[in-house]
């Protein structure tokens, strides 16, 4: 076994810079104050305007368009296509431009999506709309990840990346209960109800994300809310951190390195295969709750407390992940109960049992995504590898998106088996493969820690594959 958090005393060595330690824990905990509720509340609102989808058609939207067999599905399974293809851009583009200036442009973009949500009249007109929407979204949750990958000690990462999770989970909740607020309000003013949903939807990403994007800093050296001191602070951070950062100038050969490199593809593999169990909970849990043979205004509130318990569990597994610094043993246990929730539902008829399944569900199910995505965000280096292979890990595990949208058609309710059971069965397969990922990455440690045991100081690798940096397993 190889002692890492001895061989961490290895890594920099030649550093010389010097960061006040209470100075540098002062100004993280500034950008806890400013940054991470800004990240919930984007995060939060991108996923209620996605995930509400769901929540119309169980009032009406599909009836209303005449969508028929899986077309609903497919209109899911097209709009990721544009996440998928966007990630690596938008991440790309919160480096170039800063955070401010591309996140903000993803709001407002995105918000406008929303808007024109409310007004599809037809199938063709839907598919446009979302697949314009999840573009427009698209590198949001990467672009905070990368974002906190710049500003953060990588063995505390975890809890800042968490928001992206924790915020489905608020929106998994709320938009519940606020989808249920509108289905009670019902036709306005020549609109249905779902069309309405969209509408407010839109009133509160503008004037609750418009205030918040005015706390958002360009870079982690230059924000804002910084005084002179903390900006010095963190330019010394960077400096002293160069090493796993690298140049603030993009160097393109670190396109290769990262296009070539097989944990990447891996972990991306690896979460696809997790990932069909979570997008197929995070669009369907209304659909599955109805099928299971509950009333359509009992289904959006029933959400509420599945999601509540997923939060806990998130914001438990994801700390003593970052305490014990161990990311993999984390990510496979998680598995063990999303696979086991699926099952019930496939193993009874019982409309209860299915529903207790969620609950088991989601004690793994939102844990899993954000370690992966924080497992690869703090092991990638420096910022310009982290660019390109961190979206394209979640690019690639974004493509279960395609599968998991056409797995919950209407025609196979009320016990969606086939679905069910391939989410159950890829998630097993997803420990194994994540499984794999640690064994990867302990090899690699294992022969740095051998060659820095013989006394060499380079192995001819650079970033993460140098000697001076060691994988959190």
């Amino acid at each position: 076994m190889v002692d890492t958090d001895a061989l961490d005393e290895h890594e920099g060595a030649g550093t010389i810079i010097y960061v006040d330690p209470e100075k540098e824990a002062a100004v993280l905990r500034k950008f806890d104050k400013y940054l991470l509720p800004v990240s919930v509340v984007f995060l939060v609102l991108s996923t209620l305007d996605r995930n509400n989808l769901g929540n119309a058609v169980v009032f009406g939207l599909d009836t209303d368009l005449g969508l028929v067999g899986g077309e609903f599905g497919n209109i899911n399974t097209l709009s990721s296509v544009c996440t998928i293809l966007f990630e690596v851009p938008w991440v790309l583009a919160v480096r170039r431009f800063g955070a401010n200036k591309a996140l903000g442009a993803s709001l407002a973009t995105w918000s406008l999506c929303t808007l024109g949500t409310a007004f599809i009249q037809n199938y063709a007109q839907a598919i446009v709309v979302r697949m314009l929407l999840n573009a427009c979204e698209a590198g949001l949750a990467q672009g905070f990840a990368y974002l906190f990958s710049t500003i953060y000690p990588r063995e505390v990462a975890g809890k800042r990346i968490m928001t992206t999770n924790l915020s489905a989970c608020i929106s998994g909740a709320f938009g519940g209960l606020f989808a249920y607020a509108i289905q009670l309000m019902g036709n306005r003013n020549g609109l249905a109800a779902w069309r309405w949903l969209f509408i407010v939807e839109f009133c509160i990403t503008v004037v609750i994300g418009g205030i918040a994007f005015i706390f958002l800093p360009s870079s982690a050296e230059t924000a804002w809310f910084l005084n002179a001191e903390e900006k010095e602070t963190m330019r010394l951070k960077r400096e002293r951190d160069m090493i796993h950062r690298g140049d603030e100038k993009f160097d393109r050969k670190w396109i290769k390195i990262a296009l070539t490199d097989p944990f990447v593809y891996l972990l991306g593999i690896a979460f696809f295969t997790s990932s069909v169990a979570i997008n197929g909970f995070g669009v369907f849990l209304p659909t599955i709750i109805a099928g299971l043979g509950y009333a359509s205004l009992r289904v959006n509130y029933m959400t509420i407390p599945v999601y509540v318990l997923g939060a806990i569990s998130l914001v438990i597994q994801v700390y003593m992940s970052d305490k014990l610094r161990k990311r993999g043993a984390f990510i496979m246990g998680c598995c063990v109960p999303v696979a086991v929730g699926y099952l019930i539902c496939v193993g009874t008829e019982n409309a209860h049992a299915g529903y207790a399944g969620m609950f088991v569900l989601v004690l793994g199910l939102f844990p899993i995504s954000t370690l992966a995505v924080t497992w690869i965000a703090t092991n990638l280096s420096p910022d310009a590898k982290r660019a390109i292979g961190m979206p394209l890990a979640y690019s690639i595990a974004n493509v279960s998106a395609l599968v998991s949208s056409q797995l919950y058609p209407s025609q196979q309710g009320p016990r969606y088996v086939m679905g069910n059971a391939i989410s159950a069965g890829l998630t097993v397969v997803a420990a194994f493969l994540y499984g794999a990922c640690w064994l990867l990455l302990r090899r690699r440690n294992s022969k740095k820690a051998k060659l820095i045991a013989e006394g060499a100081t380079t192995n001819g690798l650079e970033g993460d594959m140098s000697l001076d940096s060691m994988y959190i397993l």
